[in-house]
């Protein structure tokens, strides 16, 4: 070996985001000039500079080079001791490289940064935004989480409620925030509150985010009750003051005429009462109009005629819609029907017709379905407090006949999504969920089924549909 190197110094500590310098001495032992090029290697030589890069030295003279090392403040510069070296090269001798080792060492430091998806969250009971976490420090990161809010109006649930993250890495921790107490009536209020993202030894990091609390009824809802209460009350007590006096002017008649008004005895035998005339004018006699038919023994031959109430035509439903769209079109069909809360059940429609509403806040709560040449179908509702409510028991019917899913009862929750399927070929669906629109049309293959509506974990109201097959 041809070549002498010394480090000074062999170990160096260096900042992230400054730089230290270490002195690299050569000599050339050999008898014959040679030019030494210098390369470093290892983990360290992305932010390691060598300067010259190359050098000429005579026999038995000596030369300098400087070794720089620059970590950038990333979590690419590990903390801690590294290992660093530089590859001399001679020009005349190529197989004869030296690699001269030191070490350099890293201070740690720490950065976190967090942020909410999304920041703005809303809900009737609950909300679920995502905290991620990172780590753009170079050493081993370990938090503990809080929620907090002004006049502790929300309680917060995460999960995991502590982390530990490595240099580099994100964490996301799932937040379920609900509110203390239930706007059961009125428009929707913000709540702003703040998870706190908390190291030992360090200030808290805050992240703050808006809860948007809807009211479980609308506000006109509310209104629309007051009022029928007040005018049934007014209704009750304008029928008790002034409630009419009813009587029959036939019996005075009757009366007037000499004509008793009770009813004969069996074992008597019925006659006319006589008419006295006056000195000036006959009396008429006006008998009552009845719908009894005249007691045995009487002379009458006519009754009354009972009038009837008009009966209210039967709604139609999708099965007797698709049952006249099939007689009538060759081809597969689907029919269906929205039961819309505060409406109660719509004229059915078919073939990716819209059902339902769009852009009135009125979620459905039902969906009556019935298919043509399709083998059957079957189907399951999602709701937005309680879910699948009768578990993995689908409703199910044949070619012509309704199917229901959802429930029109009061006490039961809004529909947010359904699950469909036909027995033979395909059915597509699509459904218009509140806050976000239409969520495009999605089709199954044949045999399988399909969900449409809102993402179970946002639990928002379905409010329109539209199937095809």
């Amino acid at each position: 070996m041809s070549l002498w190197t010394s480090l000074e110094p062999a170990s160096v500590t260096v900042d992230p985001g400054s730089r230290a310098t270490v002195r690299l001495r050569v000599r050339n032992t050999g008898d014959v000039v040679d030019e030494y090029r210098f390369e470093p290697v290892g983990p360290t030589a992305p932010w390691t500079t060598v300067e010259p890069q190359a050098l000429r030295l005579y026999p038995g003279t000596t030369g300098t080079v400087e070794l720089t090392f620059a970590p950038p403040r990333t979590p690419d510069a590990t903390a801690g001791p590294n290992p660093y070296a530089v590859r001399i090269t001679p020009t005349e001798h190529p197989e004869a490289v030296t690699v001269p080792e030191g070490t350099v060492t890293v201070t740690p430091f720490t950065e976190v940064r967090a942020e909410l998806v999304p920041p703005t969250v809303k809900g009737r009971f609950r909300g679920r935004p995502r905290l991620a976490i990172d780590n753009i420090g170079n050493t081993k990161l370990t938090a503990s989480l809080s929620g907090s809010d002004n006049g502790d109006r929300l309680s917060y649930e995460l999960q995991p409620a502590n982390v530990q993250i490595e240099p580099g890495r994100a964490a996301f921790v799932n937040t379920t925030l609900r509110p203390r107490q239930i706007i059961w009536f009125g428009s929707k209020e913000e709540q702003r509150y703040s998870l706190a993202v908390r190291r030992s030894g360090a200030q808290a990091l805050e992240v703050e985010g808006t809860f948007v609390q809807r009211g479980f009824l609308p506000r006109w809802l509310a209104t629309a009750l007051s009022l029928t209460v007040a005018l049934a009350i007014a209704f009750v007590m304008i029928w008790l003051a002034y409630k009419p006096q009813v009587t029959s002017s036939a019996g005075e008649k009757l009366a007037e005429a000499g004509v008793s008004t009770l009813a004969p005895s069996p074992s008597a035998t019925p006659s006319a009462p006589a008419l006295v005339p006056t000195p000036t004018a006959p009396v008429v006699v006006e008998a009552p109009v009845t719908s009894q038919a005249p007691a045995s023994g009487g002379g009458g031959d006519g009754g009354g005629t009972e009038s009837k109430a008009p009966v209210k035509p039967k709604q139609e439903t999708a099965a007797d819609a698709v049952n006249k769209l099939a007689a009538r079109s060759d081809g597969r069909h689907i029919c269906y029907r929205a039961y819309v809360a505060d409406k109660g059940w719509q004229d059915p429609v078919c073939d990716g017709a819209i059902a339902g509403t769009t852009g009135k806040d009125l979620p459905i709560k039902a969906l009556n379905i019935a298919t043509a040449r399709t083998g059957g179908v079957s189907g399951n509702a999602a709701h937005v407090v309680g879910g699948w409510l009768t578990g993995d028991k689908w409703s199910s019917a044949t070619d012509g006949v309704n199917m229901y899913m959802g429930s029109s009862k009061p006490a039961v929750a809004v529909m947010e999504g359904f699950t469909i399927k036909t027995i033979e070929g395909s059915v597509c669906q699509n459904a218009h969920v509140g806050d976000r629109g239409w969520l495009g049309n999605g089709c199954t293959k044949a045999g399988d089924w399909i969900y449409g509506g809102s993402p179970m974990e946002q639990k928002l109201q379905l409010e329109a549909v539209r199937f095809t097959v």
